[in-house]
């Protein structure tokens, strides 16, 4: 058998590109199908190859669930919830990760993507306060789940302030918020959540616990009462990351001026 040169980077990108979208059984198939990678990999190899490029760096954890409209936890959330489904979901934002993207959130083991809202119809759900919107504010204790303390929350009632003629505008960007895996198991830990996670959930590095549709590319201070959240204990419901008084007052200056739409 004659020895063919080494597979150019182009035609190895292509076919594994191409068996991405396919089954682990078919992307085989068609990754032999290139002669190249046949002589250069045994058989074992490639489909390591493939299994690895095709395993998720993203999915949606069970706690995000409630911002999608096929769980029944979003009937009751007052943020953006998703028409997209779960998996159409992560197969999206899956397609464009890329690590080199990752940016620092408020601990280490929080990171943040922002992508083009190229995909749903989500809008942007915070307004700036003003003379003519202020009446419409209102509080309520809340808590995220049943074993989260409740704290006291501030917002504009939706049909109060939005109207066919005064819509929301649609969010130019999607800040994915990710936990790493290993902080994930801890809260689920210290809180006893009995969480059923797949194969795969337990597989991919990141978790999207939360998700904004905003007009920025960068990170809006999460709410004061928020950050005050995170420093207590993760029995509470926190990360038991200690508060910052700098980026507290961050947070401050930006939310005294502004409030989410429910």
């Amino acid at each position: 058998i004659p020895t063919l040169p080494p597979p150019k980077k182009k035609e190895m990108k292509a076919v594994l590109l191409l068996a991405l979208t396919q089954s682990t059984t078919s992307a085989f198939q068609i990754a032999s199908s290139s002669r190249h990678l046949v002589q250069r990999f045994p058989k074992q190899t490639i489909t390591k190859i493939v299994r690895n490029m095709s395993q998720k760096a993203l999915v949606v954890d069970p706690f995000c669930f409630r911002q999608f409209a096929e769980h029944e936890a979003s009937k009751s959330y007052h943020g953006t919830v998703f028409s997209t489904t779960i998996a159409e979901f992560e197969d999206i934002v899956n397609a464009r990760y890329d690590e080199a993207n990752l940016k620092d959130g408020y601990a280490p083991f929080c990171k943040h993507i922002f992508i083009e809202n190229d995909f749903t119809n989500a809008q942007v759900n915070v307004l700036k306060i003003t003379d003519e919107n202020e009446p419409f504010l209102r509080c309520c204790y809340e808590a995220r789940t049943e074993k989260e303390l409740p704290v006291l929350t501030r917002y504009f009632p939706k049909h109060l302030v939005v109207s066919p003629s005064n819509p929301l505008p649609v969010a130019k960007y999607i800040d994915l918020i990710l936990y790493s895996r290993e902080q994930i198991n801890k809260e689920n830990a210290a809180m006893e959540k009995n969480k059923s996670y797949t194969e795969e959930q337990e597989a991919a590095p990141w978790g999207i616990v939360s998700i904004k549709a905003q007009d920025v590319d960068y990170e809006i201070p999460m709410t004061p009462i928020t950050a005050m959240r995170n420093a207590l204990g993760k029995e509470e419901g926190g990360s038991g990351v200690k508060l910052e008084r700098e980026k507290y007052m961050e947070a401050f200056r930006y939310w005294n001026d502004h409030a989410t739409v429910s």
